[in-house]
């Protein structure tokens, strides 16, 4: 799964926000997709990212994801 920056949360949807709220709400359902995608794994899982890691990664790694 890639977890770049550029990728997540994806960009077109936050270039497309009218207002503050509606940013709030595609960060929010945004770390949310990636939060159930990634509690779905049974055995592994495998986090990706190229060219830096997405902030939502610090939700889970509990630091900077950057030094990932």
């Amino acid at each position: 799964m890639a977890c770049d920056e550029d990728s997540m949360p994806l960009r077109a949807r936050l270039d497309a926000a009218a207002d503050e709220a509606d940013l709030r709400e595609v960060y929010d359902t945004e770390r949310h997709l990636l939060y159930v995608a990634c509690t779905r794994a049974r055995d592994r899982l495998l986090l990706t990212a190229r060219s830096g890691a997405s902030e939502f990664l610090d939700d889970f790694l509990g630091n900077d994801a950057a030094d990932v």
